[in-house]
């Protein structure tokens, strides 16, 4: 398994010599492996999923054997990138995968190398990779390419107030001395919505067929709140979690305010899960799922 590096979340954009600031594309983690024999996809969490993205590791047979990338899957539509789309992508079986990789085809982001032709590149700068990553992917072509980068902190902020039209999330911030930082929160992100870990407690549905989940921010009054309906891809992948965890399936009983629904009854959780949310507000609109945390 391939350990990735993590950001921190800052809330103003760093400036400072020696810094390199990229687009945060709003897309699945996918390391890329090519080995001697094939190709192997990897979700940060470690899960293989490359039967999900078979048009990805067709393009990544062009690699180099001995070569890793570190990168965001993403699949654009109507000229910006989707995030559920990635999560139907994500979420298909092989026989599926195949035909969505033709309706819905997937692009790969790399925003760095860790190894290329055998040779392990974690030690060196990201100044150095991030050249190694342009001269390996650009002859290459689309869907595999590196994120942009620029080391002007104006051109940075420029990045962040017109991308988000194009479903940029943000902008994720590096030392171009910094080796690659397998692990640790080195990096630095900004982004422009109000994204956070939520503690999942429960959820309303059945437990094949879940249709919300009920959660606690880490802001406000700790009061349950109810999500917004889960998409196709996260009720499979909440049914999975809620049918192999252990305790975890609770008996319908407790009760919690769903925004203009009223008191809806919920299935606890215990212990809880973790989910990355969205969300305006604490209570309108209702807190949009992105995804489980299931690496925690």
């Amino acid at each position: 398994m391939i350990t990735v590096a993590l950001a921190e979340a800052v809330t103003t954009l760093p400036r400072a010599p020696g810094l390199a600031y990229e687009p945060k594309f709003d897309g699945h983690r996918l390391v890329v492996v090519r080995t001697v024999e094939d190709v192997v996809l990897q979700a940060r969490s470690g899960r293989i999923v490359t039967a999900a993205f078979p048009d990805l590791a067709a393009a990544a047979r062009q690699l180099p054997a001995g070569t890793v990338l570190d990168g965001e899957v993403v699949v654009w539509h109507e000229g910006r990138t989707d995030f559920a789309l990635v999560q139907r992508r994500a979420a298909a079986t092989a026989a599926r995968a195949a035909v969505l990789a033709q309706s819905l085809p997937a692009s790969y982001a790399a925003f760095d190398v860790l190894e290329l032709a055998g040779l392990d590149l974690r030690a060196r700068p990201y100044e150095r990779r991030r050249a190694l990553l342009v001269d390996l992917l650009l002859p290459l072509g689309p869907p595999l390419q590196p994120v942009p980068m620029t080391t002007d902190p104006e051109l940075a902020a420029t990045w962040y107030e017109t991308l988000p039209a194009s479903g940029i999330e943000g902008l994720v911030v590096k030392r171009l001395d910094q080796p690659y930082p397998a692990g640790r929160r080195c990096w630095r992100k900004l982004r422009h919505t109000n994204v956070r870990d939520a503690a999942v407690v429960g959820y309303t549905g059945s437990p094949r067929r879940p249709v919300a989940l009920v959660l606690v921010l880490p802001v406000g009054d700790e009061t349950p709140l109810v999500s917004s309906p889960l998409t196709p891809a996260l009720r499979a992948e909440v049914a999975a979690v809620v049918a192999s965890g252990p305790g975890a399936v609770g008996a319908a009983g407790a009760t919690v305010t769903a925004i203009g629904l009223g008191e809806v009854p919920f299935r606890p959780l215990d212990p809880p899960l973790t989910a990355e949310v969205r969300h305006a507000s604490a209570r309108h609109p209702p807190p949009e799922v992105l995804r489980l945390r299931t690496d925690l």
